[in-house]
Order: structure tokens, then sequence, then C-alpha cells
């Protein structure tokens, strides 16, 4: 299914009134506007990133009670188990309860469960051993906001629970002793968007506070919450939450102190990673370098060996694991491509890719930890919801499926609500899920999901598509110019990096495939004189198209500093392209960057 290009329209006064108001060069202005952002007021508030703009932690929901149970069990001695999640922002979120506890000399372990064998969420068999090794306190991280049953067996067994969660809430509370989570039926916290590691922070913060006494906590605590920003802001970034409001503050911080005083496991991975020799460390590096390295670890059944290397203090242990979780992802990586190039061969030749409202995948041995990356994968590029399936090889009657939506504006979790008795169980949000079904059910459920996509997409007029700030020419494409832009980090969901409109463009020389297996597109672009590099991720694929392109290209990319031994250098990434002479003949509506940054 082809995006459709929207570039936004500017009101050309509108955006010179903000940019002498707000004091912010013109194409900041513009990049505002396109955001929503239209009075100076809100602007310094979108732009302000100060540690001070982050709320008191006791205004959380649950927060306050959450905290004296928690120093109650501390000053008690009594055993406390952070249960974590087995992704990157449970690991985090498990990271920072556990370094905290530590440094209040409390009696804290934690435990991950394995995704290959346990499963999502607190689980029975996990509590019961847990409480048989005489733990008498729970903390859940990232999980266990409908744990109702596991609830229930707490309290039968004498364990206290503290369930920490960011998750939709879905139906009756669990009766635990404590529940924290931003969207509290029956309160009204201004930001309901942290994820499972903010809030584990909003908590150690809050748990701080009440261990010193003071809203002013001590010296060796400050430093403590100082490292711990680093684990929510990579938390943050790989759940790929919005980073608005405080969500912007966690990370600003959170990647400078992962430049300036990373934990020693983080240090070692970003030595591996060579993210130590860049002169900044942005969401990008955690999106793409730390982020996959940490999941690899959940996804192959490794989530402890993960929480292990965040909470280690240093020397030859965390050498080990850093570079043990960095082979993970080389192992991960295989294994995804494995599974992309079978959903691929079979949404080709079993389906049609373009006339279905949706892509239902499955096959025997696929491995239920990359299924859920490389349904995104296929989401983006084939713009539509997609499912994959593993059926398992040794007989098992169950698979177990995850989902991605791409950018499509679908709800996935609505349209799984409808086809529910199909399903075993389900569970996720509006762009993600996981799910369990009966083999046999497989056929079944795909017609009746495809046909609450399809209902989605007639009812609420959904159109995939491609959102455009504004029209620049490679010639404006300067280092001032983009370095204006990042003023606008930390981007990711909620803000994303600026995409750009640029016409007329030919091929300096042809594009290429690189990287492994020829996964990803590398182009030299002319426009007149202006040439530049431009690189499409998991892109291959458009190279041959693009080669027997006749006459000129339109593209839609993302301008980027690519900073390489010490030298820095404009480059563009593509996220989509067509030819000039397309078949509906509509010349793009836009403002052009060059007029703004010149004003």
């Amino acid at each position: 299914m082809q995006r459709r290009w929207r570039i936004i329209p500017h009101d050309a006064s509108r955006v010179q009134q903000l940019a002498a108001s707000a004091r912010v060069p013109a194409v900041v202005a513009q990049l505002l506007v396109s955001r929503g952002i239209y009075n100076a007021n809100d602007a310094a508030q979108f732009l302000s990133t100060k540690l001070k703009d982050l709320r008191d932690p006791k205004e959380l929901p649950g927060v306050i009670e959450a905290t004296q149970i928690v120093v109650d069990a501390i000053r008690d001695q009594l055993p406390i188990t952070i249960y974590g999640d087995y992704d990157c922002d449970g690991m985090t979120g498990t990271a920072i309860l556990v370094n905290g506890l530590r440094l209040m000399r409390a009696d804290v372990s934690y435990h991950v469960p394995n995704r290959l064998e346990d499963g999502y969420g607190l689980n029975e068999a996990a509590i019961r051993k847990l409480a048989d090794r005489g733990k008498k306190l729970i903390i859940s991280v990232d999980c266990g906001i409908t744990s109702r049953q596991h609830a229930e067996l707490c309290r039968e067994l004498g364990v206290k629970l503290i369930i920490t969660d960011h998750h939709t809430i879905d139906g009756e509370l669990p009766r635990a002793d404590a529940v924290v989570h931003p969207r509290l039926p029956g309160t009204n916290y201004p930001f309901g968007e942290l994820c499972g590691a903010g809030v584990a922070f909003k908590l150690a913060w809050a748990i701080c506070q009440q261990v010193a006494g003071s809203d002013k906590v001590t010296e060796p605590m400050r430093r403590y919450l100082m490292q711990s920003l680093a684990l929510a802001a990579i938390g943050t970034v790989a759940d790929v939450v919005p980073l608005l409001d405080e969500n912007r503050v966690l990370v600003e911080h959170g990647l400078k102190t992962l430049r300036a005083q990373p934990l020693p496991g983080l240090a070692e991975l970003m030595k591996i990673t060579k993210i130590d020799q860049a002169s900044s460390v942005t969401s990008d590096s955690i999106a793409f370098t730390i982020a996959p390295r940490l999941n690899a670890a959940g996804r192959l059944g490794q989530a402890q060996l993960a929480v292990e290397l965040l909470t280690t203090p240093g020397g030859e242990r965390a050498e080990a694991l850093a570079e043990y979780i960095h082979q993970l992802n080389n192992d991960r990586d295989t294994l995804q491509r494995s599974v992309n190039l079978a959903a691929q061969k079979q949404a080709k030749e079993e389906f049609d890719v373009e006339a279905d409202a949706a892509l239902v995948l499955a096959g025997v041995g696929w491995h239920p930890g990359v299924i859920g990356v490389v349904a995104g994968r296929m989401a983006e590029k084939h713009a539509k919801p997609v499912l994959i399936l593993s059926m398992d090889a040794t007989g098992k009657t169950q698979a177990v499926g995850s989902g991605r939506v791409g950018g499509t504006g679908i709800d996935l979790h609505a349209a799984l609500s409808e086809c529910s008795e199909r399903l075993i169980k389900f569970g996720g949000h509006k762009a993600a899920a996981g799910l369990t079904i009966e083999e046999d059910q497989i056929d079944a459920f795909r017609g009746d999901f495809c046909e609450a996509i399809a209902r989605q997409w007639s009812e609420r007029d959904i159109v995939p598509e491609i959102v455009i700030d504004a029209e620049a020419s490679l010639g404006q494409l300067n280092l001032e110019t983009v370095k204006q832009i990042e003023t606008l980090a930390p981007f990711g969901a909620g803000n994303p990096r600026p995409t750009l409109f640029c016409g007329n463009i030919e091929l300096d020389e042809p594009a290429r495939r690189m990287g492994g297996g020829d996964r990803h597109l590398s182009v030299k672009l002319r426009q007149g004189t202006k040439t530049i590099r431009g690189v499409a991720f998991s892109a291959g694929d458009w190279c041959d198209a693009l080669n027997e392109t006749k006459g000129t290209i339109e593209i839609a990319y993302r301008p980027v500093i690519n900073e390489f031994r010490g030298f820095r250098k404009v480059e563009v990434h593509l996220v989509d392209w067509r030819p000039s002479n397309r078949s509906d003949g509509a010349a793009p509506q836009t403002t052009n960057v060059d007029s703004l940054v010149d004003a």
C-alpha cells in the first residue's frame, strides 16, 4: 500500500511571529508550528528540558503508598524481589530499583521471566518459588496491571505486592498492596505517557527522599538518581513512548549522563559499539545501538544477564557480559533475517499484499523472540498491520504471535478485541500486541482480523501517510541548518525527526545495496550542482527500481549529521521516494525552508 505524502501547510506570517516572539531561528519556528505550537510560551515549554520540569515524584498516583511499604521493608530487612519485564523498558526499570535498594542496603534480588518459557508478566510458578525462598515483598516493573489472579495469590502466600506499570488498564485493578501507574482511575496526573522505567525512576526518587528525610537527597543518592536517568532514558526511547513533557526531560538529561558517567556495564557496551568515541550520545544511539542489544538478551531468553549488566559494579564481569550481549545481538540479527525472508516469501506467494487490509503470517519454528521485530519491519514496509505467528516445531498445538501497525494509525488492540473469541489470550496496546492462539484457529482468525482492520480503514477514513514538515533543496542542507533543527531533539515517538521534501533529484551515481544481507541502500543524490549522500535503512529492495527510473525523482527525507573520525557532514536518510512525473500530477503545497533560514 502506497503512503500518501502530506506536506503540512504553513502560515508564513505566523511562523515569523513565533520566530520573533520565541527568539528562535525561523526554521525552528516553522518546525514548531508543524507540531502545533504557535506561541512563545508553548515553544518555551516544548524546548525546555530542565530537571526542575520533572514533577514531584509524590504526585505520581500510588507512589506515596508504595514508598512507605518499601521504606518499611528496608528498615525491617525484609527480602524484596524486583520482578521486571524482559524487554528493554522492563530491564532498565528493574535495574533502577535494584541499584537504589542496594545503595540503601536493602535485602534485594531480581527476577525477570524467560520470554520463551514463562511468557509476559507475573507468573504463578515464579511467585510460588519466590515465596518458598522467603521473599516478603515483590515489586513489579513494567507489568502487572492486569494480574488480578496473581495479586490474589500473593495475598494467599503472605507476600506483599507493589505493581508499577504503564500499560493499558483493562477492567478491575488487581488487589495489590499498592499500584503505581500514571493513569490510575480516579487520579489526574498531568502526563500519562511515562514508560515502565520512567515510573520506576519516579518511585526510586520518592524512596530516596523518604529515606533522606528531605526533598534534597544525600550526595550518594543524587549520583545514583543521575545515573538512573540514563536507564530511564534508554527505557523511554526503547519503548517508543512520546518524547514530550517529562519524557523529553528524562531523555535529554539521561543522554548527558550516559555520555559523562555511564554505569560500568553500559560503559563496556558503549566501548564495544564505539558509542564512547562519538562527540555526543543521542536518542538514535539508544534506538539503533544500545536498546537492540539489551532487547536481544530478552528476545533470546537471557534477560537476567542484561539486568546483571546494568547492575554490576564493573570489572571483568562487566566486560564479559557486554561482550556476550553484543554477540547475542548478532545471533538475534541472524534469526531475524531468516524469519523476515520466510515471512516476506509467504506474503508474496500466498496473499495479495496490496489488496489485503492486513497480513497474518505463520511459520513453523519461527523464533518467537524476533517475530515482533519482523512484524514491525513488514508493517512499515507494506503500510498495513502485520501479525507474525510462530508455530511450535515439537508438535504443540498453540502458536504465539506478535503484531505491529507501523505508522498506519490502526488500533491493533481494538481489532484483536473484536476477534478475541478466536484467541486464547492477547494483550498490548494500539500500536503493538502479542497473542496466543490454537493453530487450528489461525485461518478463521485471519479472516476475522482482516475484516476488523478493513472496517477501521473505511470507518475512520485512515490513509497511511508520510507527514512532511517543509520543502528544502539539497543546497540548503548545511551544518548550521541541521544544527538548528537539532535544537528540537531528543527525537522519537511524538517528536519525530523532521521530514522534508525535495524534488527534481537525479542519481549522481547508481544506487547500491549495503549492509549484511544487502538490507540497506546507499545512493548519491544530485540537485543542480549540489550532491549529497543518502541512506535508506531496511530498504535495499528500492535499489533496482531507483536505478531503472527514467527522469528525476522526488524524495521525502530526514537530514542528519554524520560523524566519522571527527569529521562531520550532512547526509539524508530517505523516508520515501517517487518519480517526479507521478500520475496524480499534483504540485506539493509547501513552504520552502530556504527562505525561512535566510530570513
